[in-house]
């Protein structure tokens, strides 16, 4: 019996297996990921270049999303500012520098832990866990239903009407809550203190005596740009949402983590700058 040979550019391709199916997933996970930056860059520049150019039709939208923002974070924000500040740099140093015989030095620890990471940090954690996944499902609403897609054919520009005032509003409240969480960590020190029945006289002397403008406007400017990152992320997962209800759920979830790891990266770089650049905050006084 004859037999047929097919030739070899008709050959089926044979699946890939062990290492090198790893190594596409991987390959794919890369790229997908390099593209959804690129495309964030590129919404964040198309962002603040219709920020500041005329027409300005955004104004009530501005507001209504900060009066939201504020509405719904200001609670969870306060739990969670005092209790941050009352545990992790409150208790846990205040044992620790009771070990010492200096808790007198919990004010100053306050310096490094609460106004320059924790406070931004758990600012930054709650406006993306509330105000974050209620812009990106609001977004991804809009998109599954089409309404986008109607705003474009009505001539309407979705970034200027929709996404500026949300990133505007989300910038402004987000560094606006760090002034508030500063205050209400510190509160959580305070506490920590009198647990540890100390006086609050040395807790203030070693704050103030540790405390620069440095730290206070460096946090603030770090917060605000922390808004701005979950602003852009939650955004572009909003825009960008696909398949159905489900879909819009996924986008949710991944809008959180994308926003968290940006978060993480940006205050890397952030403080490394900070603290090169003033070299003065890094000596801790008595």
């Amino acid at each position: 019996m004859a037999t047929t040979t097919l030739p070899a550019t008709e050959l089926p391709p044979r699946p890939r297996v062990g290492g090198a199916r790893l190594v596409d997933q991987l390959y794919a996970i890369v790229r997908d990921g390099l593209d959804q930056t690129g495309d964030m860059v590129v919404l964040t520049g198309r962002t603040l270049v219709s920020a500041v150019t005329p027409p300005y039709p955004y104004g009530i939208e501005f507001v209504q999303q900060f009066l939201f923002a504020l509405r719904v974070c200001w609670f969870p924000m306060l739990l969670s500012t005092v209790a941050f500040g009352y545990e992790a740099p409150g208790l846990q140093a205040a044992n620790a520098l009771n070990l010492l015989g200096a808790i007198d030095r919990l004010g100053g620890f306050f310096v490094l832990a609460s106004i320059r990471e924790f406070a931004p940090f758990v600012t930054a954690v709650v406006m993306a866990g509330v105000a974050g996944t209620a812009i990106t499902a609001d977004l991804g609403a809009r998109k599954i239903r089409e309404e986008l897609d109607a705003l474009l054919v009505m001539g309407v520009d979705p970034i200027k009407n929709l996404v500026v005032p949300r990133f505007l509003a989300l910038m402004l409240v987000t560094g606006l809550f760090d002034v508030f969480a500063l205050l209400f960590g510190i509160f959580g020190g305070m506490l920590a203190t009198l647990v540890n029945h100390a006086p609050l006289g040395p807790f203030f002397a070693t704050l103030g005596n540790n405390a620069e403008t440095t730290d206070l406007w460096g946090s603030v400017i770090k917060t605000t740009l922390f808004g701005a990152i979950i602003a852009v992320v939650c955004c572009y997962k909003g825009l960008t949402a696909s398949g159905g209800p489900a879909g819009v759920g996924r986008a949710v979830n991944q809008a959180v983590v994308i926003a968290f790891l940006g978060i993480f990266a940006f205050n890397y770089a952030f403080t490394q700058v900070l603290l090169a650049t003033h070299p003065a905050i890094t000596t801790i006084a008595k």
